[in-house]
């Protein structure tokens, strides 16, 4: 529990995501977000809501932590489909990196689906999200978020 305690408060979000994903494309979008983190269940739980700005949409996830299995789940719902997003990632902190997995879709198409969380300080953080059509043999990293904390 505690693993994403670090994360309560308001972020500054760069935003590097693949404008295609799964055709060996490398045109990258930016574009700016910001994030707003709270804690409950004593750090065994966590929410955030990040707005982009420029895309006029949203999203928000709900973190919550199994104690028995020490796995945490992560559920994603976007204001573009209003849906709450299943299956949940599902992984744990090692060393101070999250590593999270799920199967899911990507335009019809079966994925394994990572994220990942590192670089993780008192000011800053990195959260990145990859899709594997191979089982996990390869990885194309599509979307890449900087976080730096609000003054």
């Amino acid at each position: 529990m505690g693993d994403f305690d670090f994360f309560v408060g308001t972020w500054n979000v760069v935003n590097r995501r693949l404008r295609k994903r799964l055709v060996g494309s490398d045109e990258w979008e930016e574009f700016p977000g910001v994030s707003v983190a709270h804690g409950f269940f004593a750090g065994g739980g966590h929410f955030d809501e990040i707005t982009f700005p420029t895309k006029g949409s949203a999203g928000a996830t709900v973190r919550i932590f199994d104690p028995a299995r020490q796995e945490w789940s992560i559920y994603w719902m976007s204001s573009d489909t209003g849906v709450l997003g299943q299956p949940p990632m599902v992984g744990r902190f090692v060393d101070g990196v999250g590593r999270f997995y799920a199967d899911d879709q990507h335009e019809g198409r079966p994925v394994r689906c990572r994220f990942i969380w590192s670089g993780i300080s008192a000011t800053t953080a990195r959260w990145e999200q990859a899709f594997s059509v191979d089982g996990e043999q390869t990885w194309e990293t599509n979307w890449i978020m900087t976080f730096t904390r609000a003054s």
